[in-house]
């Protein structure tokens, strides 16, 4: 390795990437970051809120197969990565609940994006865009830097002590979605960026790195089945939010999931239902009170139902439940048997019963027509599969123990912090991102290294 190595090579310029690269500039360090796109910032441009669960105890309640180690390090990084950001001037607004256990704040986060970025730049160090990543560089055993391509196809060979792989997850690719989460993931919809096509997974497997944790799942939301999201402003304004307080069906007329564990978990339930297609119905109350409030407090709230309706969604408005019986045959679902259901499912919550499958929360009838009814697909945000890490963002090999010199990987790229289970994705992008900053700034160069 040369001494014009730099201290740390980010290759990925999402909010993992980014945050590395810029709290290594802000320090004095020198750093390069790569981004494929034409464009920094990935999919957290489409995201708002910095979240997490409050405590350890929390985390590990909702997520009880993570990792405990990456468990700790995402909440006591998280107040930290609230403050680092800002004291880059952008706004970070009072916390409020998220997601009935979380807490977290919102996030212009465009501004933070472009403000990492114009830090990098100010200071000297360089953000290459357009920029493909074609190997690791490797020396005895330690990553060194990498070979990339350049816009105009000529390759640059980058060392660095440290490499940073924050590209953003495999979610782009069908068939890697195919192969770790589900067949039928081949054909979902996709609300992110296209780009987070698995290539720092495939960087870290080159380099050794172990990959897990297995059928880890993915965070994504209840999308209108058949509607386009080439647009990402339809990413969160289609979002089907409220199917926790509403009733979910497959194509066989049965409920398979508890509604009311999240609309990211049913999300995960319905990918492997027949077609992975569902019907979602809720009556006037869940309407008044979900489909048009609020989701988050500070966020207006939006008549989802009318959004998807004039987006061109299968869905429609019935005035009562006999109205069931009358579903089109071409929409594929058996509308007497899904009116059969809603009524037992009536007479059983209001005798004080339990239903199958149960419900942990609003247990409430579903009776005060009309009824509102949309066709739903999952729809991915991004994976939970990545490369095994530790607290200090450093990729764990495949095997053997320890971990592999000079490698690094955080956001979506990191595997080992979530399986089938979700408490936010740009705290941990934000809280490893700084890690593997701090990694770089303070772990042991190689003696052949040169400031």
């Amino acid at each position: 390795m040369g001494a014009d190595a730099v201290d740390l090579l980010v290759i990925g310029g999402g909010m993992a990437g980014l945050s590395a690269a810029a709290r290594v500039a802000a320090e004095g360090g020198s750093v390069v970051l790569v981004e494929k796109a034409e464009r920094t910032g990935g999919s957290a441009r489409f995201a708002g809120f910095v979240w997490s669960a409050p405590t350890v105890e929390e985390l590990r309640r909702v997520n009880p197969d993570g990792e405990p180690e990456l468990a700790a390090a995402l909440i006591d990084g998280f107040a930290e990565g609230v403050e680092w950001i800002r004291s880059l001037g952008v706004e970070c607004r009072p916390p409020v609940p998220v997601l009935g256990f979380g807490r977290g704040h919102q996030v212009d986060t465009n501004h933070y994006l472009d403000t990492c970025e114009r830090l990098i730049r100010d200071r000297g160090q360089e953000v290459l865009t357009g920029t493909w990543t074609r190997t690791l560089l490797t020396e005895d055993g330690r990553v060194t830097g990498a070979e990339c391509l350049l816009p105009d196809g000529s390759p640059r060979r980058i060392e660095a002590a440290w490499t940073l792989l924050a590209t953003g997850g495999f979610q782009g690719d069908p068939r890697l979605r195919a192969e770790h989460l589900h067949p039928q993931a081949e054909h979902v919809g996709l609300r992110a960026n296209p780009h987070s096509r698995g290539d720092g997974l495939a960087l870290g497997r080159a380099a050794g790195g172990a990959f897990g944790k297995k059928d880890a799942g993915f965070y994504g939301h209840l999308m209108p089945a058949g509607v386009s999201l080439a647009d990402p402003a339809r990413f969160v304004d289609l979002a089907l939010y409220y199917s926790e307080h509403a009733l979910l069906f497959d194509t066989t007329g049965e409920r398979f999931v508890d509604e009311t564990v999240g609309d990211h978990l049913t999300t995960m339930a319905l990918l492997e239902r027949p077609g992975a297609r569902g019907l979602l119905v809720a009556d006037a109350r869940v309407h008044r009170e979900w489909i048009s409030a609020s989701y988050v407090e500070g966020i207006p709230g939006v008549d989802k139902f009318q959004l998807c309706h004039r987006a061109g969604a299968r869905s429609a408005v019935a005035d009562s439940l006999a109205d069931f019986e009358s579903m089109p045959e071409e929409w594929g679902f058996p509308g007497a048997t899904i009116r059969d259901r809603i009524e037992e499912f009536n007479a059983t919550v209001g005798a004080g019963g339990t239903t199958e499958p149960g419900r942990l929360l609003d247990s409430r009838p579903l009776d005060e027509p009309p009824f509102y009814v949309i066709e739903t697909a999952p729809a991915v945000t991004f994976t939970f599969g990545g490369l095994l890490i530790d607290a200090g963002a450093h990729v764990v090999p495949a095997e053997g123990r320890g971990t592999i010199p000079g490698l690094l990987a955080a956001g979506a790229d990191a595997g080992g912090l979530y399986r089938r289970a979700y408490a936010g994705g740009l705290a941990p992008a934000l809280v490893f991102g700084l890690a593997a900053a701090r990694t770089a700034l303070t772990g042991t160069r190689p003696a052949a290294l040169g400031r």
